[in-house]
């Protein structure tokens, strides 16, 4: 049996097994990795090479952080203050938590801020009488636009950025216009969406409004400490050019601070830093390098641009909607993981500029359109589900596609006047 025919094998089997959940992804991705090893596609040195050690670090360190921010309780301070401000009205409660949760996935990265703000949210719907559904809803997808924005608010973007020596500013100027504007339009469109479900009787209104801040942040320190650090750090990847620094070095550097300043046991932030989600990017840069090895991945971007015909504006549209189509259908970090090699070669005849954006807009808010479009949709249906509120499937996609719609066609249209 041939190499590329033992690497294609070895590879969608992987993928068949991390998108029907037979394994754990992480297993999975491990597994197709050590394959990719002992068949003889690649050799040790290789795949070890494969591997982009600047995400996994800036993930690490970027882990570290928001967990000692989220052990302040600033993010449950933050829900309680929405409430106030949308004086008990549900859905101006529903539309500010949206927008707090997009800011602050752009600021840290969405699985994070969804893990620390759906169990408040679950209890904002407990304490108005409503379904948290919407407002799970509501704040994943908004989470996946938010975190659109910036380098560091989506793991398809730091995959991107890596592989493109994309720097933080350039990726926010071109990627936060285009996802404010969808972000109003999608707050627009989900106050309409969830109106009928909104009705709060006058006696609970009151109720939410009585709810105390006091004593939520339980430590003001660690919150003064973590929020420094994170200030420092966010300015380091503005200036990350200017100071010959990889965004990885920065986030390590700023995690390292934080454990230095607060001198607490390292111990207790690595247990909570995710080595899953790690050790699945691992395995992926792994196999995803076993098919280029192989050559296919060239022959894959061959067919594509026989598909457009070599055009750029075609190219890059067909791009930004297969890739948003492709990444509700599959996880949209193994998708990208695998389109990273084959954008590089479609840019070796055209200008690869319009492609990355195209590729980072249409896996990012593809992942608004089904279940499992997004690790962000997967950890609120898990939360969902153990308080008892089951997120189905067909709720998601009956709203995720309007959105994703939506999302398309705004992305679409910046990527004409910017690039084409």
């Amino acid at each position: 049996m041939s190499t590329p025919v033992i690497a294609s094998l070895i590879f969608l089997v992987t993928y068949a097994i991390i998108v029907s959940e037979r394994l754990h992804r992480t297993t999975a991705a491990l597994m197709g990795g050590l394959l990719m090893i002992l068949s003889g596609v690649l050799s040790q040195e290789g795949a070890f090479r494969a591997i982009d050690l600047n995400v996994i670090f800036l993930l690490t360190g970027m882990m570290i952080i928001a967990h000692y921010l989220g052990e302040t309780g600033v993010f449950q301070w933050l829900a309680v203050q929405a409430v106030r401000l949308g004086r008990g009205h549900p859905l101006l409660i529903l539309v500010i938590l949206a927008c707090i949760t997009a800011v602050a996935s752009a600021l840290l990265d969405n699985v994070t801020v969804v893990v620390l703000t759906a169990p408040v949210t679950l209890y904002v719907a407990s304490t108005l009488g409503v379904s948290p559904i919407p407002f799970l809803i509501t704040q994943v997808m908004a989470s996946n636009i938010g975190g659109a924005a910036t380098l560091i608010g989506d793991p398809p973007n730091i995959l991107i950025a890596s592989r493109a020596n994309i720097d933080f500013i350039r990726f926010l100027v071109n990627m936060g216009p285009p996802s404010l504007v969808i972000l109003v339009a999608y707050v627009g469109v989900m106050a309409i969406q969830f109106r009928e479900v909104m009705h709060v009787p006058p006696e609970r209104r009151e109720v939410v409004m009585r709810l105390e801040t006091r004593g939520i942040i339980t430590q003001p320190e660690l919150l003064v400490q973590s929020l420094v650090v994170l200030g420092f750090v966010l300015v380091g990847f503005l200036f990350h050019s200017q100071l010959h620094l990889a965004p990885a070095t920065i986030a390590l550097a700023g995690a390292t601070l934080l454990l230095i300043w607060t001198r607490r046991d390292p111990h207790h932030a690595l247990q909570h830093v995710e080595w899953s989600t790690l050790m699945f990017f691992v395995g992926l840069f792994i196999a995803v390098e076993g098919i280029v090895k192989a050559g296919i991945i060239e022959w894959v971007a061959q067919q594509m641009l026989l598909l457009t015909g070599g055009n750029q504006s075609i190219t890059t549209m067909f791009v930004l909607w297969f890739s948003a189509l492709a990444s509700g259908v599959v996880d949209n970090i193994p998708y990208t993981a695998t389109m990273l090699p084959i954008i590089e070669r479609m840019g070796e005849v055209m200008p690869v500029e319009p492609l990355w954006w195209a590729l980072a807009l249409g896996a990012d808010m593809g992942g608004n359109l089904t279940l499992v479009g997004a690790s962000a949709n997967v950890v609120v249906a898990s939360i969902a589900e153990r308080s008892g509120h089951r997120l189905t499937f067909g709720q998601f996609l009956r709203y995720g596609l309007m959105t994703v719609l939506i999302s398309l066609m705004i992305s679409s249209l910046w990527l004409w006047w910017r690039y084409l």
